[in-house]
């Protein structure tokens, strides 16, 4: 019985063939052919104007709040329930981060907290879309139009998620998306920027090159401070060959995600990655949510999977219960009950490109074992 990988990417002999062609020929004044065709493809798909491949989302998320002119001084409103890189551009621009709490069912930001905290400060709202779940954004960018703010998307695990016919990272000032190795579309490394606002494209495509302006005709002058955050033409190239199978990998992710909602339908008391109305869910990171009536904690669900010899991820940790945002707890983080509360009942499920059904049986087949066995706990010591 080989074990189950919780994610990997599918990689064809049409990415293959891209990336060697990127190799062979993608030199000299052909050094940005892949480059600009990804892009190309992904804000044709993305239905935006603008799209400039990075090496990360992290590094997109960095020039975009760079170019919104995000300093000392600002609050940037985010979910507690984050991956660190959605932070960090925050704290190295020298802003101050407000933590959030999620909602119980989406487990994205709550916009009745986002509203609670907005201060003068506030200069921005990063709207985190986590594990294809959606925010919603009809009310966040509501709350953004009325108090002057701008709404960012982090869409890095969106990719394939939408909203009333709308692609997740499309509807704020700017999305970012990874494409991590662990990413429904991979270019091993890689980030996008979109946005359809031309002058912050503009802004952010100068700080992209070194703060080269395109329509500088000084050679190697630079205007502006920029960054150094470009994608390499071969990891375009196999990104061209993800974006050609754009659909189909979207689909598979979808289609594992409801495999175990079905599996698991018999399962009281638990939730998995929702699809509410109007709403298409991409399915990046199937979850498993247990109701707190179950005394099933990440720590059971992480023994179980690694004694079935398969990989699962914990949920998020809240950022503020990181060493590093130690005080954030004193400025009311600790009524974070969602984002604190969830992680400890919660697991994210393998769901990668090539798994069989037989692999989605045995991940079923492990929580399903898991309850049976705390349901016989939790009868026999009632009969005590």
């Amino acid at each position: 019985m080989s074990r189950i990988f919780y994610t990997k990417p599918s990689i064809t002999e049409v990415e293959m063939r891209y990336a060697a062609d990127a190799v062979e020929t993608g030199w000299g004044a052909k050094c940005y052919d892949y480059i600009h065709r990804f892009e190309r493809m992904f804000r044709e798909h993305l239905g935006v104007e603008y799209a400039i491949a990075t090496s990360s989302c992290t590094g997109a998320m960095h020039m975009g709040l760079a170019a919104l002119d995000i300093g000392s001084g600002d609050e940037v409103i985010l979910a507690d329930t984050n991956w660190v890189a959605t932070v960090a551009p925050v704290m190295h621009l020298g802003a101050a981060p407000v933590f959030v709490d999620i909602l119980p069912d989406t487990w994205c930001l709550d916009p009745v907290q986002v509203e609670k905290h907005i201060t003068p400060r506030t200069k921005a709202i990063i709207a985190t879309h986590i594990y294809g779940n959606l925010c919603d954004m009809d009310a966040l960018l509501a709350i953004g139009e009325k108090h002057g703010i701008a709404v960012i998307e982090d869409a890095a695990e969106a990719l394939g998620s939408a909203i009333n016919g709308k692609r997740a990272g499309s509807m704020g000032r700017f999305g970012t998306f990874s494409f991590h190795g662990t990413k429904t579309v991979t270019t091993g490394e890689g980030g996008m920027f979109v946005t359809s606002d031309p002058d912050l494209y503009e802004r952010v495509l100068t700080f992209s090159n070194h703060g080269r302006a395109r329509g500088q005709t000084k050679q190697f002058w630079p205007d502006v401070i920029g960054f150094k955050y470009k994608m390499s033409n071969v990891q375009a190239a196999i990104g061209c060959g993800q974006m050609e199978r754009i659909e189909e990998l979207t689909a598979r992710k979808r289609e594992i995600l409801q495999a175990y909602k079905t599996k698991l339908s018999g399962i009281s008391g638990i939730e998995l990655n929702p699809e509410h109305p109007g709403t298409v869910n991409g399915a990046w990171m199937p979850t498993v949510v247990f109701s707190e009536g179950w005394g099933i904690t990440s720590e059971d669900l992480q023994k179980a999977f690694h004694d079935a010899d398969i990989d699962a991820r914990v949920f998020f940790h809240p950022l503020s219960s990181l060493p590093m945002f130690e005080d954030k707890r004193d400025e009311g983080n600790a009524y974070n009950v969602n984002a604190w509360g969830i992680p400890q009942r919660a697991i994210n499920l393998p769901s990668y490109h090539d798994m069989t059904d037989e692999d989605i049986d045995r991940v079923a087949a492990t929580l399903l074992d898991l309850v049976a066995v705390r349901g016989r706990q939790s009868r026999s010591a009632a009969a005590r």
